[in-house]
């Protein structure tokens, strides 16, 4: 189905888009860099309106999101598309295919359809996923604000590269999001997803200010940016530009799409990123992609013990009453604990 975008301006016969910070200037006839939208007469067009690629009932912990709504069921859906060229994206089958055959597939679903679902299996709440929510984002937004009049939350899983315009008119009916912020280094973003760092950074603080439940992921990839400088520069940018409550999940990297080329990652270079993480003085930091391990539990801030047990996805056993450690009554940031 083909909509007009929400976000952009005409500059005459040329539009610009203001829904990620590409900015994209858009032709005549041409389109954007996500290939979903193109300028038609000076109108910015949506062509993914509805066409929903995967759709799923997942744990909250598969997002990741381990300090909103733990133990929840979730409604994931997501479209094909990308506004990012990641050479070690794991879902390059739907994110890349717009730029690599020019096609837009999916099943179509009306917003009520998407809402329903997630009433009908009693989801806690709608994640936007699969690929970055901002490609989507005329579909999100209709299915975010009927999904709020019924007390479902809404969460994102996102790259963050997306405009503060965005951010402002989505975060009345967003609860929470899952930024990558996938490198400390311009040069990383540059080389590796054909974008830019900083404003990724900007995306998390401006998220926080805007009452948005925040937590981070960072892939961890041997050799690019697994340096102990660059953990710390990314643990210190968490803990002191956005908060010590913000979750900082450390995730083991697997070859994937066009880099094939490195091993997985060490597991006793997640722990390093562990340390580092509290050492700078993050609540809570978690590890990825490496089931049983023990640091995939909440642990309290205050005393120590778990007060959130997990083996992969699911939660085994909870401590938490009233948002406070049933141990010791210390509060544990986040939603619905």
């Amino acid at each position: 189905m083909m909509v007009k975008s929400y976000l952009y301006e005409k500059l005459d016969s040329i539009v610009r888009c203001k829904t990620c910070m590409h900015y994209c200037k858009i032709k005549p006839e041409k389109w954007g860099i996500c290939k979903m939208r193109r300028n038609e007469n000076g109108i910015l067009k949506v062509y993914n309106y509805g066409m929903v690629s995967s759709i799923a009932l997942d744990p909250i912990e598969k997002k990741p999101l381990h300090n909103f709504k733990p133990g929840s069921s979730v409604l994931s859906f997501g479209s094909v598309g990308c506004n990012f060229r990641c050479v070690f994206c794991q879902n390059y089958e739907i994110s890349q295919l717009p730029q690599e055959t020019g096609q837009i597939l999916g099943v179509e679903k009306s917003v009520s359809e998407i809402v329903e679902k997630a009433k009908r299996y009693e989801c806690k709440s709608i994640s936007y996923t699969y690929t970055e929510p901002t490609i989507f984002f005329e579909l999100a937004y209709d299915v975010a604000k009927l999904a709020t009049s019924y007390g479902i939350k809404n969460n994102f899983v996102t790259n963050g590269f997306m405009t503060p315009e965005t951010i402002k008119m989505i975060s009345p009916y967003l609860d929470a999001a899952n930024v990558d912020l996938k490198s400390f280094r311009d040069d990383f973003y540059k080389t590796y997803t054909k974008a830019k760092l900083q404003p990724v950074l900007d995306s998390i603080k401006l998220m926080k200010e805007l009452g948005i439940w925040v937590e981070v992921t960072t892939l961890i990839i041997p050799g690019l940016n697994d340096s102990d400088a660059e953990l710390k520069d990314i643990a210190n940018f968490i803990a002191k530009d956005v908060g010590i409550d913000v979750p900082w999940h450390i995730s083991r990297f697997y070859p994937q799409y066009k880099m094939l080329d490195r091993p997985p990652t060490p597991v006793k270079t997640l722990y390093r990123a562990y340390e580092i993480g509290k050492e700078a003085g993050l609540k809570y930091v978690y590890t990825g992609n490496v089931f049983g391990d023990p640091y995939s539990h909440t642990y309290c801030p205050s005393c120590g013990k778990i007060v959130i047990e997990r083996y992969g996805f699911s939660v085994s056993n909870y401590k938490i009453e009233n948002g406070k450690c049933s141990f010791c009554k210390a509060e544990i940031d986040g939603v619905g604990m």
